[in-house]
């Protein structure tokens, strides 16, 4: 499998999306599209996006969600700023934004007034909520992660656990790029773009669907995962040899037999009482400790290797910084070579690092990085003289502070 675009054209070549976006779930909206070949620009405050300079669990922010993007830096609440927004907007297909409600509208930029300019634009809006009673609230993945029960089955009993990242954010951009390549299809017979939602809270709803209508057809509260009944009986962690930890999944009848050969359990293996996986989960109490007891003393790179062979599920404990060095994602193109820029290093000067791609392939190709993250403002000069502007505006537009100085 290779990299890149091959000799076919991207299937969003061609469109133009304009993004007002911050943080996450806006930026992840724009990314899903500008990977599959949008020309996407990304419009942001002279002091730039606030994910370029945030620490600790954000640092990763905007390298990630923001490449194969342009950027254009300046002052949209100055009349002349707005004027070239609204220039730049009439030549686009798409135009997204995650602000909270009302701000687009305050700044001249809301869908009643993008349309009428444009009858043609799709317009995005990513929110904590869809229209109802809880719109007026503000809301970020985790507040919606514990309001919409995946804390609570995350977590063990009493301790509401947040995921381990920004789950919430992430689809719910990809549902709102989802939702503009659906208006961009209806466009085709309608000739005439429309309003697409998405939101938090909504996406956290499909998330925990399953355990909603586990509810409704069992009449049972479902328990959070960490003390959940598996519908498997082995599918559990088992910590082996030198306090390594290794994934362990025995899901069939077929794997249990396999299982027991390979590991020397011939006694299990014909034990009536776990004749069937159903029998084997209504056994774990006392099974799970005669397993544990037998991997304890094994390495996990053994284990691993057995279950390997004999086609069993398994998996190591991996912490996303081993990722960046995985064979198989080198292998297979997952991971593609990046350049962050500076003033979203945190460093103060660029990396060099890999980055992952969307996790899909068209005819073979994945859908690599065309640019790297951008530049506060690195492509305004362009992007403006492609509406029209002349050297002298721009630079009058800088001694004006709608832009950002020369050199900046």
């Amino acid at each position: 499998m290779s990299t890149g675009t091959g000799a076919q054209p991207l299937p969003y070549e061609g469109t133009r999306v304009v993004e007002f976006t911050h943080m996450v779930m806006g930026p992840t909206c724009g990314l899903v599209l500008g990977d599959l070949g949008a020309e996407v620009i990304k419009v942001e405050p002279l002091q730039g996006d606030a994910t370029r300079r945030l620490v600790g669990s954000g640092a990763g922010f905007f390298s990630v969600f923001n490449r194969n993007k342009k950027s254009l830096a300046l002052d949209a609440k100055d009349p002349r700023g707005k004027e070239l927004v609204l220039r730049l907007v009439g030549t686009a297909d798409v135009f997204s934004e995650n602000f909270k409600p009302g701000t687009m509208d305050k700044l001249g930029f809301g869908y009643a007034a993008l349309s009428q300019l444009n009858p043609r634009l799709v317009y995005v809006s990513h929110k904590g909520f869809l229209p109802g009673p809880y719109e007026h609230r503000t809301a970020l993945d985790e507040v919606v992660q514990m309001m919409g029960g995946l804390a609570y089955m995350t977590g063990p009993e009493g301790r509401p656990l947040r995921a381990g990242t920004s789950v919430n954010d992430i689809m719910g951009g990809m549902f709102g790029a989802i939702g503009a390549m659906a208006a961009l299809a209806a466009r085709e017979r309608t000739g005439r773009g429309q309003e697409v939602q998405s939101a938090l809270f909504e996406n956290n709803v499909f998330l925990v669907a399953q355990h909603m209508m586990q509810f409704a057809v069992t009449g049972k509260a479902p328990a959070p995962m960490p003390s959940r009944i598996s519908a498997w009986a082995v599918y559990d962690v088992f910590t082996v040899a030198g306090g390594e930890q290794i994934f362990l999944a025995v899901v069939s009848d077929t794997q249990w037999a396999l299982f027991c050969d390979a590991f020397g359990l011939p006694a299990l293996k014909t034990d009536p009482r776990l004749a069937s996986n159903n029998l084997r989960v209504a056994a774990r109490e006392w099974m799970l400790p005669l397993l544990r007891e037998r991997m304890a003393g094994l390495h996990g790179a053994d284990i691993a290797a057995t279950f390997e062979r004999h086609g069993l599920p398994y998996a190591p404990i991996t912490r996303p910084q081993d990722l960046l060095d995985d064979p198989h994602l080198l292998a297979t193109g997952g991971l593609a070579p990046v350049t962050v820029p500076a003033d979203a290093s945190g460093a103060g000067r660029e990396i060099e690092t890999r980055t992952a791609l969307l996790p899909l392939a068209l005819d073979g190709q994945r859908l690599g990085v065309r640019e790297p993250p951008p530049a506060l403002g690195q492509h305004t000069d362009a992007l403006l003289h492609s509406l029209g502007y002349l050297d002298g505006d721009i630079a009058a537009l800088r001694e004006a502070g709608v832009l950002l100085p020369a050199g900046r």
